[in-house]
């Protein structure tokens, strides 16, 4: 199978005609062999009868993938990741905001030797108050942390190739950091403009709310990319200088005491200097220990320590 084109679908009963005629007109013109795979995440509408319909009349290039209820688009990508048979994997929204026809510019960009292209949304008909300026400081701040840069890492259009979304596992709500793990197992990779139409049918599932849960999950992949082979550096260097910090206060301390007879123990700074070096320690055990958890998870499972 050349390429796999995984869509997940919540409630867009009235969008998925429109969906897989836009499919039908691109995937035809493809010279190579394909499929899409639609992942009904719970769909409380006729989505998924009429997923069934379609993959009845075409079982070649339709496949459906049913959760029992809804589990999130992350969810609904990991699984037909792991369903997908394709050397490439096209991912691709089922509200017919995302333009099926930009596939083929994709892959383009693809042979050129990219091994992620990601969507960019440059004019996007959202929400500008509740949408579109959320996600602007979530994509800078997003950028800034990881170094990835990217106008637009909530567009869910992008092509990959499979090699590269095989050195990790998805989950909670990290799909929008698929390019920061790729990134992290060397993928090449770009940015092209695509369409987005506003939305005809049905309404968004995001809200302001998904704003907050970008900056948590920053937290996670931050540290996930950075230091999930060598703990030690975070918890042993925050925990060092929380240690060099309450020293110098002590320091501070004894010397008030030697040349102005102020009492040690009388302050409100020996506390604070006993509770940072207490603190500071504690990280540095803590490192420790996870660096042994680390050691542990690479060998028992003989996962290596490059790509």
């Amino acid at each position: 199978m050349n390429l796999s084109l995984i869509t997940p679908v919540y409630n867009e009963q009235d969008n998925l005609p429109f969906l897989f005629e836009s499919i039908y007109n691109v995937m035809n013109s493809l010279d190579q062999s394909w499929e899409v795979i639609l992942v009904d995440d719970g769909s409380r509408d006729n989505s998924l009868s009429v997923l069934k319909e379609y993959a009845q009349k075409d079982p070649l290039h339709i496949r459906v993938i049913s959760f029992r209820r809804n589990f999130g688009q992350t969810a609904a990508i990991a699984a037909g990741l792991d369903y997908a048979q394709g050397e490439t994997i096209v991912l691709l929204d089922a509200d017919m905001q995302n333009d099926p026809a930009d596939i083929p510019m994709m892959l383009a960009k693809l042979d050129e030797g990219y091994d992620l292209v990601s969507g960019w949304r440059k004019s996007r008909k959202d929400n500008a108050v509740t949408r579109n300026f959320p996600s602007m400081l979530a994509n800078r701040l997003i950028s800034r942390v990881t170094g990835v840069h990217l106008h637009d890492y909530g567009c869910t259009l992008k092509a990959y190739r499979r090699d590269v979304l095989e050195g990790f596992r998805l989950y909670g709500e990290m799909h929008r950091f698929i390019p920061v793990y790729a990134s992290s197992v060397g993928a090449k990779i770009t940015e092209v403009q695509v369409n987005h139409h506003p939305r005809k049918f049905g309404k968004t599932k995001y809200g302001l709310e998904r704003t907050a849960k970008v900056v948590l999950d920053l937290f996670t992949v931050k540290f996930l990319v950075a230091f999930s082979s060598k703990p030690i550096y975070l918890f042993g260097g925050t925990g060092g200088f929380l240690m060099i910090i309450g020293a110098a206060i002590m320091i501070y301390l004894l010397v008030r005491r030697l040349y102005f007879l102020v009492s040690v123990t009388g302050s409100p700074l020996f506390q604070v200097s006993a509770m940072l070096f207490t603190l500071g320690f504690q990280s540095m055990l803590m490192g420790l220990i996870a660096e042994l958890l680390v050691r542990t998870y690479h060998e028992s499972q003989r996962k290596p320590t490059y790509s």
